[in-house]
C-alpha cells in the first residue's frame, strides 16, 4: 500500500465487474485497478466509477494503475477521455505506477503525446505534499 492512502479503503471484487481498490483521505481519491489487463470494456464501467468524484468536495483523482500489464487502444483512449472529463470539470487527474509496457504504449503513440498527456503520469510511487 502506497504510505499516503491513510484513509478510508474499499475493495470492490464482484466478479460481473472489475476489481478495484478505493481509498479516500482529506485530500484526493485513489482507486487502484486490481486487473492485469485493462480492455475498452472496462473503461465505461472505470468511467461510472470515476464520475462520481466529481460531485464530491475533493475532486481530486489518483489512479493506480499498477497491476495493469497491457491495455488495448480503445482503453488507453478511454483513460485519455476520462481525463480529460475530470479536466474540464477543473478537477485533478494523475495516473501512477504505470508498468513498462503500458508507459511505453502511451509514450509511443502519438494521440497521448498531444496535450502533454504523459507530463500528466506519475511514473513510479506518486509523492503528494503535506
Amino acid at each position: 500500500m502506497i504510505p499516503f492512502l491513510a484513509g478510508l479503503s474499499t475493495y470492490v471484487n464482484n466478479p460481473l465487474h472489475m476489481k478495484v481498490k478505493i481509498s479516500t483521505n482529506e485530500k484526493f481519491h485513489a482507486i487502484t485497478v486490481l486487473e492485469p489487463i485493462l480492455a475498452a470494456n472496462m473503461t465505461a464501467e472505470l468511467h461510472a466509477l470515476c464520475e462520481p468524484f466529481l460531485e464530491k468536495d475533493v475532486k481530486n483523482l489518483l489512479l493506480n494503475l499498477k497491476d495493469i500489464q497491457t491495455m488495448d487502444s480503445a482503453a488507453a483512449s478511454g483513460v485519455l477521455g476520462l481525463r480529460n472529463l475530470f479536466y474540464d470539470n477543473r478537477a485533478s487527474f494523475v495516473l501512477c505506477e504505470l508498468q513498462p509496457l503500458v508507459k511505453k504504449y502511451f509514450s509511443e503513440n502519438e494521440q497521448f503525446a498531444k496535450g502533454r498527456f504523459l507530463d500528466l503520469v506519475a511514473i513510479g510511487q506518486p509523492h503528494i505534499a503535506q
